[in-house]
């Protein structure tokens, strides 16, 4: 029996072969080293060495037209974003990338090797290889992107540690990511600062192994804006906090730094934030900046003492 045909799927004359897609697609991303005894793309699944430490596993689902704007945006943005995003959330556990897997579903007459490329960019720059993965035909373009980490000598760090008395910081100002989103709609060229941080986030990955190794009780990535993902961490710590500075990235306003998300810094508490602070610029990474102090009261949550709203981004399911 022949399979059916999605009528409501744009067809092509001339469609590629699975084969022959996959084996251009094996091309562009399969450029890193591989391992002694390990094995990527070619086989039913791939084969890694054995993990140290604990193994941190995470998932991210990037969608065109939810996740990226197709007007304004190359396709290879979107594949840059999921790896990129898929990655943070390892930083953001204070683990080391060791490998991601992608699954990508497209209407028949998608540039998937650009799409490809934009991924093997973001596998490059957070050494984290793709290793195996999917196609299917579907009406959507999704990808996505299951990554795969360690954490050498030592557990991966949670949201739910943060104790009464420990100081919050940010790795980095808030805000470029939605500003840059706003530029571009606005005219910005693609290669303007703003709109290329939020074309191509940039994992925190060296701060979020810092950050373990300095011994901070809570960690998150703010992928959904501070706004939202502060909430979230005081949460499940069980705790409120008091914010007394907001640092806004240039170019960006109050909302975006607070709500806009997408800026991927990656939010601390910690008893010792001069240990902290050391331990980054012993790794040449940028000191990280205090925004407020955790409060045992969970009902207490507070900028300049007035109530911080919980707002931020979230998908209506």
């Amino acid at each position: 029996m022949s399979p059916s045909v999605d009528p409501t799927i744009p067809q092509r004359d001339n469609p590629r072969r699975e084969d022959d897609v996959i084996e251009r697609i094996a091309t562009i991303v399969g450029q890193a080293k591989i391992p002694k005894g390990e094995r990527h793309i070619g086989d039913d699944a791939a084969v890694l060495a054995p993990f140290v430490g604990q193994a941190v596993i995470s998932t991210d689902v990037a969608v065109l037209g939810v996740h990226l704007d197709a007007e304004l945006f190359p396709l290879e943005d979107l594949g840059f974003r999921a790896v990129a995003a898929a990655v943070s959330d390892l930083a953001a556990m204070g683990a080391r990338a060791r490998a991601a897997v992608v699954a990508v579903t497209a209407p028949v007459g998608t540039d998937l090797e650009e799409l490809h490329r934009g991924m093997a960019d973001a596998s490059i720059i957070t050494n984290c290889p793709i290793v195996g993965g999917d196609l299917s035909r579907g009406r959507d373009v999704t990808v996505a992107v299951t990554v795969v980490g360690e954490c050498p000598g030592g557990g991966a760090v949670l949201r739910s540690g943060a104790m009464p008395g420990d100081e919050l910081l940010v790795t980095g100002p808030l805000g470029r990511s939605a500003a840059g989103l706003r530029r571009r709609r606005d005219g910005a060229p693609l290669g303007d600062e703003l709109v290329v941080a939020h074309r191509r986030p940039w994992p925190r990955q060296s701060e979020g192994q810092a950050a373990r190794g300095a011994g901070v009780h809570a960690m998150m990535d703010l992928s959904d804006g501070l706004g939202l993902d502060l909430h979230r961490l005081a949460d499940a710590s069980g705790v409120g906090f008091e914010l007394v500075d907001l640092p806004v990235a240039a170019g960006a306003t109050l909302e975006e730094a607070t709500s806009g998300g997408e800026d991927y810094e990656l939010l601390m508490a910690t008893d010792d934030p001069a240990r902290l602070r050391m331990i980054f610029l012993d790794r040449g990474l940028r000191a990280p900046l205090t925004i407020g102090v955790v409060v045992a009261d969970p009902s207490t949550r507070t900028w300049c003492g007035e109530p911080f709203e919980r707002r931020g981004y979230q998908h209506l399911l």
